[in-house]
């Protein structure tokens, strides 16, 4: 959803990316900067129950994601560590986006959604974490696992709008309804991936055993 805007959000951050080189800002700074806000928005505003200038908060921040990479672009610094620390500490801040939800749900039970809304913020967020383990993995083992139905972006800002709006009178349902959503197509893409590394490799076997293999008498006439 959001990969459809990243030129656009490519053009409008360069300005801002100029400014802060210029004031010396690395991107590791404004990765790492990031993380701790959303990170500590999402694990004390959220649980406490506000909701919605947590959620535009966190919104925000996921929107200008895209702030450091080019930033680095523009100092000539792109590489693998940025890619790197990039996408470890998105780890941390996706965990605790779902983790603060979670705790939402366990603060502020609900006699006929409390279980349903829990146990499915769990879901992503146990899922959430598997769904870029997968596609690590398989580069790992020479694989690759690109397939899925939500990017990151797309699979947290789906969850924020509900939560944040619960506090000016969406209902809880709604909120529970796209978290299960989330998940399952958490699950969906665990499951895609799964099966093409599994294509892939198993083609490889083939592969291999195929090729001959010259033996020790190999080019030895009769």
């Amino acid at each position: 959803m959001l990969r459809g805007l990243r030129s656009f959000m490519t053009t409008l951050f360069t300005p801002l990316a100029r400014l802060l080189l210029a004031l010396r800002v690395s991107p590791d700074a404004v990765t790492i900067a990031g993380t701790v806000v959303v990170t500590v928005v999402a694990l004390t505003l959220l649980p406490m129950g506000h909701t919605l200038v947590g959620g535009l908060l966190i919104g925000f921040f996921v929107l200008f994601d895209s702030l450091d990479g080019v930033m680095a672009r523009q100092a000539g610094r792109s590489g693998p560590w940025g890619a790197f620390l990039d996408s470890t500490l998105d780890r941390v801040s996706d965990g605790a986006v779902f983790a603060g939800i979670t705790l939402w749900f366990v603060l502020h039970p609900d006699e006929h959604h409390g279980l349903w809304g829990t146990s499915a913020a769990l879901a992503c967020l146990v899922l959430g974490s598997v769904v870029p383990y997968a596609r690590a993995r398989a580069e790992g083992v020479g694989a690759t696992a690109q397939v899925g139905i939500a990017e990151r972006a797309d699979r947290l800002l789906l969850a924020l709008v509900p939560f944040t709006f619960m506090q000016v009178g969406l209902p809880v349902v709604v909120l529970e309804v796209v978290l299960t959503l989330l998940a399952l197509a958490s699950l969906v893409t665990v499951v895609q991936r799964i099966a093409t590394v599994h294509d892939q490799l198993a083609r490889r076997a083939v592969e291999t055993r195929d090729e001959p293999h010259e033996g020790p008498l190999a080019g030895q006439g009769a």
